[in-house]
């Protein structure tokens, strides 16, 4: 039987199609105020430091179970802990969209990202992303405003499916937008663990796109990518050698 070419492309977003200006120290400090700020406004009183030890905890349980609970959740119940029950949702919104409406300016794209998704759409390959992200609306926000959210078939998120990558759980959402095979599609991202892993153990063809990339050596050994590159205008090249072969 002849190998089927593969037509379908699942996308990491953050340190894959775009990266961070900064370090994030100083521009998370900032975003923690303009939290507080707002909240303030509707004199709730919470001190950033707490919200981001909070955080902290989340992100360290996240790690654990691949599972999101969003930072609307971790916020709420941490004002709940501090006596502000009744918090209204539009009020937990509108302190969630203070802080990323500084996080989002620190937020690039790659100079190859649009001309490569330009180039895989011309040659008529179906384009996803599947991003680890404590917010969706933060996501959704920043493919529009980067103008590439219409390459796009769907932008998921862990924030609005539950189930960070790697696990499976994610891997099989974001196929059955589709609704084919994992065999079918190839997974393309920065991270060993969350995306080369975590679809590998899905049997999706996978990219490690390094330029980025931040790894243990104990997961360079573990973890092994079918192609790595520096770049995305390297994509197209390599996305021709690949067939579906794990049949």
């Amino acid at each position: 039987m002849n190998p089927t070419p593969i037509r379908h492309i699942l996308f990491d977003l953050g340190g894959t199609l775009m990266h961070a200006r900064e370090e994030w120290d100083l521009i998370l400090e900032r975003a923690d105020h303009a939290l507080g700020e707002k909240l303030l406004e509707q004199n709730i009183r919470l001190e950033p430091k707490i919200f981001r030890a909070r955080l902290h905890k989340y992100y360290e349980q996240r790690d654990k179970d691949f599972q999101e609970t969003t930072y609307h959740f971790v916020l709420r119940e941490l004002l709940k802990e501090l006596g502000d029950a009744e918090v209204a949702e539009p009020v937990l919104r509108s302190a969630l969209d203070a802080m990323y409406s500084v996080t989002q300016t620190n937020w690039q794209l790659e100079d190859d990202t649009v001309a490569t998704l330009q180039k895989l759409k011309s040659k008529n390959y179906m384009l996803g992303i599947y991003s680890n992200a404590g917010d969706d609306k933060d996501v959704q926000e920043l493919t529009e405003n980067f103008g590439i959210r219409s390459y796009f078939d769907f932008v998921l998120t862990s924030a609005a499916c539950f189930y960070r990558k790697p696990h499976p759980r994610a891997f099989e959402i974001a196929l059955a937008q589709w609704n084919i095979l994992p065999n079918e599609a190839v997974m393309i991202g920065d991270s060993l663990e969350a995306d080369i892993d975590g679809a590998k153990k899905l049997n999706m063809p996978t990219i490690w796109i390094t330029r980025r990339a931040k790894f243990k050596d104990e997961d360079m050994r573990r973890i092994k990518p079918d192609f790595s590159l520096r770049n995305l205008n390297e994509l197209l090249p390599t996305l021709e050698r690949i067939s579906v072969a794990h049949s």
